[in-house]
């Protein structure tokens, strides 16, 4: 099969990536807004959970000249597109501060440690799981089926993951659809307090989206539902500024509390 790729330029040109053409997920928006959610002033290890093509840790890295980023991506052929991206000339400033593992993120125990995903290990985590439910139409391109097919428990053994691997007090960061709300706060239980969830809506007066989610290994604070973010202000297709300003690398959305 001949697949034709194409290399992206993100974050006003910061950082490239390659990506397969009408095949496989293509990174865009959403995951510049996950990106976002990492802030921190000082060095930082970032996990990025299902990283695809690895549009959101290279974002974090980009952005953040002291953040180091793994990559974690089950299917062969997408962290094959990440490990080329980090060899082009463009993501030099980078290059050393990311690395690519394939592992399978919902593994337990002594596999997940054996994998590559060891206890303790991150100060951040990121992830934007795979989100359409068994009912929604299902796409023939199988690489990209798997990168949006959401199966039982995915939001559990997903965020159970996240919990291992981060440092007490470390920070989970997310985007899914708001249908998901409560299978990530169902997930969160006892593992993450402090969720502090931002609906993103289109235009104002238009219904949510995505949500952005965030939350604290071991913190105990109730839960806080943020001002939502608007997309686009008018009936154009530019985005607000301070939207523009988080998916293009010139801010970040940081957590009002612990």
């Amino acid at each position: 099969m001949n697949v034709i790729e194409t290399v992206d330029a993100f974050h006003r040109g910061r950082f490239h990536l390659v990506q397969p053409k009408g095949r496989g997920h293509r990174a865009g928006m959403d995951a510049m807004l996950l990106a976002a959610l990492v802030d921190a002033p000082g060095p930082v290890r970032v996990a990025d959970l299902g990283a695809g093509a690895g549009a959101a840790g290279m974002a974090v890295a980009a952005r953040l000249e002291r953040a180091e980023v793994v990559l974690y991506e089950r299917a062969a052929e997408m962290a094959a597109y990440a490990r080329k991206s980090l060899a082009l000339a463009e993501n030099g400033a980078i290059r050393d501060r990311v690395s690519v593992l394939e592992a399978d993120v919902t593994l337990k125990g002594r596999a997940r440690i054996a994998a590559g995903l060891p206890d303790d290990a991150f100060d951040h985590v990121i992830m934007n799981p795979p989100f359409n439910d068994a009912d929604d139409r299902r796409t023939p391109d199988a690489l990209k089926a798997e990168a949006h097919a959401m199966t039982e428990g995915l939001f559990e053994d997903w965020i159970r993951t996240a919990g291992a691997i981060l440092k007490p007090g470390g920070q989970l960061s997310l985007i899914a659809r708001p249908q998901s709300v409560a299978e990530i706060i169902g997930a969160c239980g006892r593992r993450f307090g402090g969720l502090e969830i931002t609906a993103l809506h289109p235009r104002p007066g238009e219904d949510a989206v995505r949500i952005l989610a965030s939350a604290i290994k071991g913190s105990r604070a109730r839960l806080r539902l943020r001002h939502g973010l608007v997309m686009h202000d008018g009936d154009g297709h530019a985005f607000s500024a301070f939207v523009d300003d988080l998916n293009n690398g010139r801010a970040a959305l940081g957590r009002t509390g612990r």
